[in-house]
C-alpha cells in the first residue's frame, strides 16, 4: 500500500486535495455533479505545460481506494431492508450481469472482430456498475431510501461479481482449461471465502472496540477492519469487495448497536464520510488525468459500438430481470428501473480491471483505450444528465 502511495508525492497530493476542495465548492454552487467537475480538473491538470504526475494503477485502486469506499457504503446499509431486497439484488448481479456481459462480448466479437477471450474480458469489466461512481453521485442528491439502497447495494455486489468473473477469465487466459465443476468451485470459494474473510476480521475487532469508549481507538479499529478484510481476501484470491461489504455490514449493524460507543458512533460515521470524500476526489481527478493521455481517434468507431452495447447490456440486465419480481412484494417501480439503467455508471473498477488485463491478450491496448472512452461517456453524458432525469421522474426529495 505504501509503495502505491509513494507514486503520489506529498506536493502532488496536497495540490490535488486543494483542487478537489475548490471543485466541490464550485460544483455545488453551479449544480454540476462533483465527479464530472473532478474529471475535468484532472484533464486540465494533465494538459498543463509543466505536467503533473498522476498515476492510476490497478494496485492503487484495489489496495488503497476501494476498501474505504466499499466499507463506508456498507456501514450505511441496514441489514433488515438489505435482506428484504436480497433475492432481487442477487438476480440483478448474477443473471443481470451475465446478460450484460454476454451482449457486450458477442457484439464486440462479431461487430469489431475481437477474439472471444478479449471480448469476454471487455464484457465482464464494462458490464458491472462501479460503486465509486454511483456512490459519489448519490452524495450530491437526495433520493428515496429504497432507490438509494437498490442502486448502492447492487453496485457493490456487481463489483464483486465482476472481479470474480475477471479472475476466472485470467485463469483461462493463462492456459487453464475451464470445466463447469472447476468454474463453479472457483466461484463458490471466491464468494464464500470473501464473506468469511470479512467476518473473520470484523467480528473480533468489533468485540475489541466494545472494550473502549475512546472514539479515536474505535476509528482506528474500523480502519483496520476496512483494509484488513479487503486485503486479507485479496491475498488469498478471494473477493475483497464482498469481504469489505460483509465487514461494513457487521460494523454498521452489530457494531453500532453496542460495540461502538454512543460517543464514538458519530465520530466513526463522520470519519468514513470524510475518507470516502477524500478517496473519491483523488480517483476522479486521476481518471481525468489518464483520460487526457488516451488517443481515442484510432478507435472512435469501436468506442461508439462499445458504448452502445454497454447501454443495451445494462438495459437487458435491469428490465427483464426486474420484471421477474413484478408480482412480488419487492417489485421495482418503472421509475426506479430507468434510474438503475441510466445510473449504471462506469468508473474506477472498469479501468482497474482493464489495466490489469494479461499482457498476452492481443487486444489489450485497444480494450484499455475503449474502456476509458466508455467511462468518459458514462461520467459526462450519464453523470451530467442523471440529476435532470431524477427531477423529470420526480425522484429527488426536498
Amino acid at each position: 500500500m505504501a509503495a502505491q502511495m509513494e507514486q503520489l508525492s506529498f506536493t502532488t497530493l496536497g495540490l490535488l486535495l486543494f483542487i478537489a476542495s475548490l471543485v466541490a465548492m464550485l460544483t455545488r454552487k453551479f449544480g454540476v455533479p462533483y465527479s464530472v467537475g473532478l474529471v475535468i480538473a484532472g484533464i486540465t491538470l494533465a494538459l498543463l505545460p509543466f505536467g503533473i504526475e498522476m498515476p492510476l494503477t490497478p494496485e492503487l485502486i484495489f489496495e488503497v481506494f476501494l476498501p474505504p469506499l466499499v466499507f463506508e457504503a456498507a456501514i450505511q446499509i441496514k441489514w433488515k431492508p438489505f435482506r428484504r431486497e436480497l433475492p432481487l439484488l442477487l438476480a440483478l448481479v448474477t443473471l443481470g450481469v451475465g446478460l450484460a456481459a454476454s451482449i457486450v462480448a458477442v457484439g464486440m466479437h462479431y461487430l469489431i472482430g475481437w477474439s472471444w477471450l478479449g471480448a469476454a474480458f471487455f464484457g465482464v469489466l464494462i458490464a458491472a456498475t462501479d460503486p465509486v461512481s454511483v456512490i459519489a453521485m448519490f452524495k450530491t442528491i437526495k433520493v428515496p431510501h429504497r432507490l438509494h439502497l437498490l442502486v448502492e447495494a447492487e453496485s457493490l455486489l456487481n463489483d464483486g461479481v465482476a472481479a470474480v468473473a475477471f479472475a476466472i477469465l485470467v485463469l483461462i487466459a493463462s492456459g487453464t482449461a475451464p470445466t463447469l465443476e472447476g468454474v463453479s468451485l472457483k466461484l463458490l470459494i471466491t464468494v464464500i471465502g470473501g464473506i468469511a474473510a470479512g467476518a473473520a476480521v470484523a467480528v473480533p475487532l468489533v468485540l475489541i472496540a466494545g472494550r473502549t469508549t475512546d472514539h479515536l481507538v474505535e476509528i482506528t479499529l474500523t480502519t483496520l477492519i476496512a483494509y484488513g478484510s479487503f486485503l486479507l481476501a485479496e491475498h488469498y484470491h478471494l473477493s475483497g469487495v464482498l469481504a469489505a461489504l460483509t465487514a461494513g455490514l457487521i460494523v454498521g449493524n452489530y457494531g453500532f448497536m453496542g460495540s461502538i460507543s454512543d460517543e464514538g458512533h458519530p465520530a466513526v460515521v463522520n470519519f468514513w464520510e470524510y475518507a470516502a470524500f477524500l478517496v473519491n476526489s483523488l480517483i476522479f481527478i486521476l481518471i481525468g488525468g489518464r483520460e487526457a493521455e488516451q488517443s481515442f481517434m484510432p478507435v472512435v468507431g469501436a468506442a461508439l459500438v462499445a458504448t452502445l452495447l454497454s447501454l443495451v447490456g445494462r438495459a437487458a440486465a435491469i428490465y427483464p430481470v426486474a420484471s421477474m419480481f413484478a408480482r412480488t412484494s419487492i417489485a421495482i417501480p418503472w421509475k426506479y428501473k430507468h434510474v438503475l439503467v441510466w445510473g449504471g455508471l462506469k468508473g474506477a473498477l472498469a479501468l482497474a480491471l482493464a489495466l490489469a488485463l494479461p499482457a498476452s491478450l492481443a487486444e489489450r491496448e485497444e480494450i484499455i483505450t475503449i474502456a476509458f472512452a466508455v467511462v468518459a461517456f458514462s461520467i459526462f453524458a450519464q453523470g451530467l444528465t442523471m440529476p435532470g432525469l431524477m427531477r423529470r421522474l420526480g425522484l429527488i426529495e426536498k
